[in-house]
């Protein structure tokens, strides 16, 4: 990634939160950044995961700042695991600390698999507050954790051929809301040999044209 890549610690409500934060190269304003939730850390997620690395590479490409934060218990992150409740909680401590430090006011809130669900929860959460991400952005969405309806303007990423969260749970969920989701054929769960295309199906949705 060509971008400045820092690893260090915020303030969280359970204690430190270890966190990446990748700015793009050469970029002294910053037009705004991503929240990026990883997977289930008691499954062995992390913000060093493969699919919440290329989230946040999408974004730093396209100009923006890229906040990973390990959730509590996860890393080197303080806490134990809450079984998503504690876990948004992490996600608004992290967003207002972008916010903040970053001296951004537009941020983007992305998340794969259980770190997805956890995003959803939190876009409702600012909602009722009348604060709104510039977009939202779900790869192999949880079913598995109960989330509330998303904008319609939501990007869904999920692959055809998951088996850990099949394709047929997340049509379910999206059925009601009349929400497109934009399926990868013969992709499974964590996006094996197709990060390069969800990288450019997550910039295209935003008009930007992934260089060769």
């Amino acid at each position: 990634m060509h971008a400045k890549t820092l690893r260090s610690t915020i303030p969280g409500p359970a204690g430190q939160l270890e966190c990446i934060i990748d700015r793009p190269a050469g970029e002294a304003e910053l037009p705004g950044f991503v929240l990026v939730a990883h997977p289930h850390p008691l499954h062995g997620g992390s913000m060093d995961n493969k699919v919440a690395h290329t989230l946040a590479r999408s974004f730093v490409e396209m100009g923006y700042a890229a906040l990973r934060v390990n959730f509590r218990g996860a890393g080197a992150s303080e806490g134990t695991h809450q079984d998503g409740v504690g876990e948004v909680d992490d996600l608004e401590a992290a967003l207002a600390w972008g916010r903040r430090e970053l001296h951004a006011e537009t941020f983007f809130l992305a998340g794969f698999s259980f770190g997805s669900a956890m995003q959803s929860r939190l876009a409702a959460r600012l909602a009722a507050r009348n604060v709104e991400p510039q977009k939202l952005v779900l790869v192999g969405h949880s079913t598995f954790h109960t989330t509330p309806t998303v904008r319609p303007d939501t990007l869904v990423v999920h692959g055809e051929s998951d088996t850990t969260v099949p394709l047929a749970a997340v049509m379910d969920w999206a059925r009601p809301q009349l929400l497109p989701v934009v399926v990868l054929p013969d992709t499974d769960h964590f996006f094996h040999r197709r990060l390069d295309i969800l990288r450019r199906v997550v910039q295209s949705a935003f008009g930007w044209v992934t260089p060769a």
